[in-house]
């Protein structure tokens, strides 16, 4: 496998490779972008705000790279092996992993040579004033048993490309969200990592240290941080730096508040200290971030 490309060296890529194999399933006639506008249309999609959902078997040099999607992004590995961009690095993404990635940064992904990657993915659009799909205490990629979700996926195509009766696609779009919702919202495992996410989300900005989270959830810091761990796949304080980074990326994607205001926002006093955790965690400084979202 080659190099890690450097994340600064990004740009916005659609390759699909000679050997790649997809299908799809859209929102909307309206879209007519050259690899999709051959797909059926099921307009029931639109209820849970899905642009379009599809199953594949990626083979390299498949790539995709959205510098500034704008609505979460969801995909399940059932075989073979790809690598996905994942808080500022790439990760591998193999069987049973999935991802789910938020809106207002980057996405990319890519097979990798040798090993055909089968995953199926749903992709939302976000709508200002409703509830999005992650919360506070979403995974951004764990464990996902993705065979159920890429069947539901895959009868939901058939049915939209042949008899395409609204009660039988009602029922498939159900299935679809619902397996989503399994992994993007994992508090209803847990009711204290949940209302705790939820606390510290909508107060990025306090100075919260471990033992102010454990307070909160009413367990110890050693709890709490093995709960996070296996539940996120990263350490409390780890969290908050998400939390913090990816409403700095909100803030500065769909506001023209200064650097130094969203740098307060989020809980960093200093705008120096910010931009280095934002480049460490998202790939570029916040300026950067703003020209290229307003470039997309």
């Amino acid at each position: 496998m080659h190099a890690p490309t450097a994340i600064q060296e990004l740009s916005e890529t659609h390759t699909l490779g000679a050997g790649t194999e997809y299908r799809v399933v859209r929102a909307s006639a309206e879209d007519t972008r050259p690899w999709i506008r051959s797909a059926p249309v099921c307009t029931t999609l639109k209820t849970h705000r899905i642009c379009h959902a599809g199953i594949m078997t990626a083979q390299a040099p498949y790539r995709i790279v959205r510098m500034h999607q704008s609505g979460l992004y969801f995909l399940a590995c059932l075989r073979g092996e790809g690598r996905v961009l994942v808080d500022g690095r790439w990760q591998k993404c193999g069987p049973g992993m999935a991802v789910a990635l938020p809106p207002f940064m980057v996405n990319a992904f890519e097979a990798v040579k040798g090993k055909p990657w089968r995953c199926c993915w749903v992709r939302y659009e976000q709508v200002v004033g409703q509830q999005p799909i992650l919360s506070s205490s979403s995974p951004l990629m764990a464990a996902f048993q993705g065979q159920a979700l890429y069947a539901a996926i895959e009868g939901l195509i058939e049915e939209a490309a042949h008899e395409a009766k609204p009660a039988a696609m009602f029922h498939w779009v159900e299935l679809v969200q619902s397996y989503v919702e399994r992994f993007a919202q994992p508090w209803q495992q847990d009711d204290r990592l949940w209302r705790l996410w939820e606390r510290v989300a909508a107060d990025v900005g306090r100075d919260w240290t471990l033992d102010e989270l454990a307070h909160q959830a009413h367990v110890s810091a050693e709890h709490l941080r093995r709960l996070c761990r296996k539940a996120l796949g990263r350490t409390p304080m780890h969290h908050v730096t998400w939390l913090r980074m990816r409403k700095a990326c909100e803030l500065l994607s769909t506001t023209n508040l200064k650097i130094e205001t969203v740098s307060h926002a989020v809980g960093y006093q200093n705008p120096f200290v910010f931009s280095n955790t934002f480049k460490k965690w998202i790939g570029w400084r916040p300026s950067e971030h703003r020209s290229r979202s307003t470039g997309s």
